[in-house]
């Protein structure tokens, strides 16, 4: 038996030619009604009277006149940065950074605080204060914030509504924290794995603009990879793709560690680098940072220490790169910008290999989670308020 599809109704029809010329006013630096209705193929009576429902929803504003062309001056329109606002959060172990931006990617405010928590809810309690003060230096209230964006270690479970592996964060995988991060965030929380986060800011502002599929390896406090493939971020089936932490390439681990953590992430992050450096003889190795200063001042042992990294986080790479032959290998992290490291990962990855992919140092700083919890979060907010009525 055939089906005839029904007609759209006008309310619909109305909705979806008001989403179309949204999307073309935000690719663009100001468009002409003209304009408008050549790219998207709308009569021109249609165009304007989505662009009259735009202006009275204020979602776009005129943003000038184009002048120096023959005929009359045209009207030029863009989207208004304040019809919505992104907040967004990243949680470590020492550090709690947030940003709140408008819906054309602008930051409002941007701030960071060293936390000193060491319970899930006191630094639950933590973030709720610095998006506070945040949003009151931004000038706007929660209930104009479109979207939360929350990167985090680990991986939530949005069917179970659950966080695990996050073990870097004592007591983060409590249920009680999440429950206190939707009622202090509201429903429009997000939450995003904090290594992802940054991988979608390295391929919206970093290297990985220019490639259709990278990797982003976070070496320092942890260690984690997010992927991206033909341009889209890579989760998984379980959301644990890029969990290459638990690699189980070092038996050197500490073995409770490595249980909580994971084996690399136990031995290859910076804890682990400190606890090769007392192995090795090293007189109160207190971070990492000083064993890669006593490297770079030539103390042998310190040298052996951080080739031992070199050659671990090599052979992870080398594991990485045999299952998916990424174009572009990120290394990010306290750990993976450190001067010359990633030469020296390069030199044990050629001789372990069997392809060799692009490897670059990300030229992002400590505020990448934030920036791709921004840009995750702006993607969700056009998507909300784009949707178009059933």
């Amino acid at each position: 038996m055939a089906v005839t599809s029904s007609p759209a109704r006008p309310h619909v029809m109305r909705a979806m030619n008001e989403q179309l010329l949204l999307e073309h006013i935000r690719s663009a630096d100001g468009i002409s009604r003209a304009d408008l209705a050549r790219v998207s193929g709308l009569a021109k009576n249609t165009v304007s009277l989505a662009l009259a429902n735009l202006e009275r929803a204020n979602l776009v504003r005129p943003s000038g006149v184009r002048t120096g062309v023959p005929g009359p001056a045209a009207v030029l329109y863009e989207l208004r940065p304040d019809f919505g606002f992104v907040l967004g959060l990243d949680v470590g172990r020492q550090y709690l950074r947030a940003a709140v931006a408008d819906m054309t990617g602008g930051i409002r405010a941007r701030a960071s605080v060293r936390t000193h928590s060491t319970t899930g809810r006191a630094r639950v309690a933590d973030l709720v204060a610095l998006a506070d003060s945040l949003l009151d230096e931004a000038g706007i209230t929660m209930t104009q914030v479109t979207q939360t964006v929350l990167g985090s270690p680990g991986v939530y479970d949005p069917r179970r509504g659950h966080l695990w592996m996050a073990g870097a964060l004592p007591g983060w995988e409590s249920p009680a924290v999440l429950t206190q991060l939707w009622e202090a965030f509201g429903e429009n929380l997000m939450i995003e794995n904090d290594v992802d986060a940054a991988a979608l800011a390295e391929r919206a502002h970093g290297h990985g603009r220019d490639a259709a599929s990278f990797v982003f390896v976070s070496i320092g406090t942890g260690i984690g990879m997010g992927v991206v493939l033909d341009g889209r971020l890579h989760r998984g089936h379980h959301g644990a793709a890029g969990e290459i932490g638990f690699m189980p390439l070092d038996a050197a681990a500490d073995e409770r560690d490595a249980r909580r953590r994971g084996n690399l992430d136990a031995s290859g992050s910076a804890s682990g680098i400190v606890r090769a450096a007392r192995q090795a003889g090293a007189r109160n190795p207190s971070s990492a940072q000083k064993v890669f200063a006593a490297a770079a001042a030539g103390e042998p042992w310190a040298v052996r220490v951080v080739d031992d990294e070199a050659l671990l986080i090599a052979r992870a790479v080398c594991a990485v790169v045999t299952v998916l032959d990424p174009q572009l290998v990120v290394l990010g992290g306290g750990i993976g910008q450190a001067d010359g490291f990633v030469d020296a990962v390069g030199i044990h990855l050629r001789h372990l290999c069997p392809v060799m992919p692009e490897l670059k140092v990300s030229a992002l700083g400590v505020d990448a989670v934030v920036d791709g919890c921004l840009a995750a979060g702006t993607e969700r907010a056009w998507q909300t308020i784009t949707a178009v009525p059933s």
